[in-house]
């Protein structure tokens, strides 16, 4: 280890904001402290918005929505490709300040900006795709199909873990189908979203036509979140972050009968059968579970092993843990980066006691670099091998924590798998053909994304994103997940000179 990690100066970060066109007034002498993970000190103080800001940024967005909709999607996805030529630009710059406020390393930043950029390469595609279908219909000289229509105006709700690509997600899809888009970041991480809405400012700029205040980024604490949740004028709110925060928004917005979407959390598993490949599974549980200092929702968690494969591949794990460099996310050769706060080391630290108590052996997880960065928290990734599936394992950890347990069949191995209330993301390395079929049929595992002999941990953007059961249901990116931001209208046109009613009902009447 480096005797002090690199850190992040204020002077950087304001560099990189000015070059991003932030100005000023929007980072400095506001109430809201913001600190880089990497050393704890405070690199910003913003301005927050209240109620009336939020009133006035739903009721623009609003009055933008009413001309956006009538924007041919072709245009509306002309302004998404040139954010995507923005972000190439400015690439390393927003991946850097990514970096320094999220603690993710570089290489990781750097990538969060080009899922970006992927994101608005298969919008700007999607906008001349925004297909309906042709209906058989039992009316001779009828026609039905359905139609796709803009929704209204959305509201974006993002964790610190991913500052940027979320929303990107959401908001390169959700232009394309014209819709208007209010972003609450998490306020752990707000200077990456002013710089992402900074971007999208020069896009828009480049397109004749656009109303102004299709897009605004909300700054403050829950309690604004709250309020954009519960405002009846947003149509749909895409909100990612824990089950407990899910928890309270789907009944307010089900309450007034919006639209929502869910990323919440995830306890993600993989099953290492007997006929694996052991160098692959190595290199990717290491990656899965340690990647963003164990800060995904999609990282790996629970590593479930056969006995006959146990005691060959934990101490190779071992091994590869000791090989993961900790320390500052922009040193060269980081790989594990600080969790995002004190809460978060203590959390991880109580998981770990708890683990303990239930009869998990601990290798890793102790805090380092304590005297040389007080106030930042650097952990080992740590080991827990565990003698059963007990409570804390059954409880998501946002932290580096990877709990290790055996199994003695594929019965067992699938009913330990699926004995969580969280269903995001699973992996089984195998090579067998029938145990690889049935990890991903129906009576396999009960996630949204299911992988064989790759880790759960991040997803390409042309597949759709997103979980069941506590995880929440909601699905964001690719595959047909632009409909959850229109609304569909399924329409009959008569061209006859009758009028047969469907289901063969008959109804004379003489006008």
């Amino acid at each position: 280890m480096s005797p002090r990690p690199t850190a992040a100066s204020r002077t950087d970060v304001a560099q990189l904001l000015k070059r991003l066109d932030v100005p000023d007034k929007a980072h400095a002498g506001g109430d809201l402290a913001v600190r880089s993970p990497i050393d704890g000190t405070v690199i910003a103080e913003l301005p927050t918005h209240g109620p009336a800001d939020l009133d006035r940024m739903i009721g623009e967005a609003g009055e933008a929505f009413r001309a956006w909709r009538l924007v041919p999607a072709p245009k509306r996805g002309e302004v998404v490709r040139l954010l995507g030529e923005e972000l190439r630009k400015e690439k390393e710059a927003l991946g850097r300040l990514v970096t320094i406020e999220a603690g993710k390393i570089l290489q990781e930043g750097l990538g969060e900006v080009q899922e970006m950029i992927d994101i608005c390469d298969f919008a700007v595609g999607l906008s001349r795709q925004l297909y309906g279908l042709a209906i058989a219909t039992e009316r001779p000289g009828h026609r039905m199909m359905e139609t796709w229509h803009p929704l209204g105006v959305a509201g974006i709700i993002t964790a610190f873990n991913f500052p940027v690509a979320v929303w990107s997600w959401n908001a390169a899809i959700a232009l394309v189908c014209g819709d208007t888009l209010v972003w609450k970041p998490s306020e752990k991480t707000p200077l990456t979203a002013l710089a992402s809405q900074a971007i999208l400012a020069r896009a828009i700029a480049r397109v004749d036509g656009v109303p102004p205040g299709i897009s605004h980024v909300l700054v403050g604490p829950a309690a604004v979140g709250e309020a954009l949740v519960a405002d009846r004028r947003v149509a749909l709110v895409s909100a990612t972050g824990s089950t407990r925060m899910g928890a309270a928004v789907a009944p307010r917005v089900a309450g007034r009968f919006g639209r929502l979407i869910l990323e919440l959390g995830g306890n993600n598993g993989m099953i290492v059968a007997p006929s694996a490949d052991l160098d692959l599974a190595v290199r990717a549980i290491v990656f899965a579970a340690v990647g963003t200092a164990g800060q995904r929702c999609t990282s790996l968690r629970r590593l479930i092993v056969h006995e006959s494969v146990y005691d060959e591949l934990v101490p190779r794990l071992k091994k590869a843990y000791g090989q993961c460099a900790v320390g500052s996310p922009l040193d060269a050769g980081t790989l594990v980066g600080p969790l995002i706060d004190k809460r978060a080391f203590d959390g991880m630290q109580k998981s770990l006691a708890e683990a303990r108590a239930n009869g998990g052996t601990v290798t890793g997880g102790e805090r380092v670099y304590a005297e040389e960065m007080p106030d930042a928290w650097y952990v080992r990734p740590c080991l827990v091998e565990m003698p059963q599936q007990s409570a804390v394992v059954c409880r998501e950890t946002f932290a580096p924590i990877l709990y290790v347990m055996r199994y003695e069949d594929f019965d067992q191995a699938l009913a330990m798998h699926n004995a969580v209330p969280q269903g995001l993301a699973s992996s089984v390395f195998t090579t067998d053909l029938r145990e690889a079929e049935r990890f991903m049929s129906a009576a396999g595992s009960d996630c949204g994304i299911v992988n064989v002999n790759i880790g759960p941990s991040g997803a390409e953007i042309g597949g759709a994103f997103g979980g069941e059961k506590e995880t929440g249901g909601g699905r964001e990116a690719g595959s047909d997940s632009w409909k959850a931001y229109m609304r569909r209208a399924t329409n009959t046109i008569n061209y006859s000179r009758e009028l047969p009613l469907a289901q063969g009902i008959r109804f004379d009447v003489e006008g």
